[in-house]
């Protein structure tokens, strides 16, 4: 522990301002998508979690932006699992761009929740048995 995992990207032109700076807001999806990416390498689909009936609504969110990301920028992500899941899940991130400059932190914490009864319920045991086996 803690497990951690890289997720690059590339920013698009779509997801900067007029100075050529990336929105704030869309670091909400660029930390979506590492968790998914965070997810998969573990070997579990977050589509089939919610199949199973499983969602993962984000509880907390919180950034420190330090410098800012531009168009055409490669963006590594990466996530850190904090500790062994319970009801939550948390997660540490830190973003750098392609000269390896330290652009944003940032924290969630998620929330397993039954799709039908709009309920907390605790981690599925498989994805502990799989983070444990890493």
């Amino acid at each position: 522990m803690p497990l951690t995992s890289k997720t690059l990207l590339k920013v698009r032109y779509s997801e900067t301002d007029q100075m050529g700076i990336v929105h704030h807001g869309n670091y909400a999806q660029y930390l979506e998508l590492a968790r998914i990416d965070w997810l998969s390498r573990l070997g579990i689909s977050y589509k089939s979690m919610e199949e199973s009936g499983i969602m993962l609504p984000v509880f907390t969110l919180d950034f420190k932006f330090k410098k800012s990301a531009f168009f055409d920028d490669e963006l590594t992500i990466t996530t850190k699992l904090r500790k062994i899941p319970t009801v939550r899940i948390e997660f540490d991130y830190e973003i750098y761009n392609q000269d390896q400059e330290l652009l944003t932190t940032a924290a969630t914490t998620l929330v397993f929740v039954d799709s039908v009864t709009r309920k907390p319920i605790l981690c599925p045991s498989y994805l502990i048995e799989k983070i444990k086996n890493h």
